[in-house]
């Protein structure tokens, strides 16, 4: 691609790959990877026996959709409902939520932000590291 073409789409393995305890991210689309896009998603890999702590986006709405794998979600005073591949969450901006993975393989979900930006708050955590395209996380045997 020329630097005067727009891009018109990204690879995940030219990507970097957003590490925490709890899992990963790549994301795919976001204002920093398309100019002007009014919107970020991206894949997020959650591991078993995993899931993040109760959180809000202020300026976002949040639409999940899940890939593989299943779980259970927080959105508001919902109390645990059960996810599964197929599934979509939406979660309204200022809404306290949460996604935790009850299954034996990795639960995998495409989260968009709307507008874009929300993810710009993942990279405070204390937990947070950035791996340059191309690095795999490496995750600690269970012993």
């Amino acid at each position: 691609m020329s630097e005067l073409e727009p891009r018109t789409r990204t690879v995940p393995a030219e990507l970097p790959t957003e590490v925490f305890d709890w899992g990963s991210i790549k994301w795919g689309v976001s204002a920093g990877l398309f100019p002007g896009a009014p919107l970020t998603a991206g894949e997020v890999v959650i591991n078993p026996t995993k899931g993040h702590d109760l959180h809000t986006h202020p300026n976002s709405d949040e639409v999940l959709y899940f890939v593989d794998g299943e779980g259970v979600q927080t959105v508001g005073d919902s109390g645990e409902f059960a996810v599964t591949a197929g599934d979509f969450v939406y979660v309204p901006r200022g809404t306290l939520h949460s996604t935790f993975n009850t299954g034996w393989r990795q639960l995998r979900v495409i989260a968009v932000y709307t507008p874009g930006g929300a993810e710009q708050a993942l990279r405070q955590l204390p937990d947070f590291t950035a791996l340059t395209p191309g690095v795999q996380p490496v995750w600690e045997r269970a012993r």
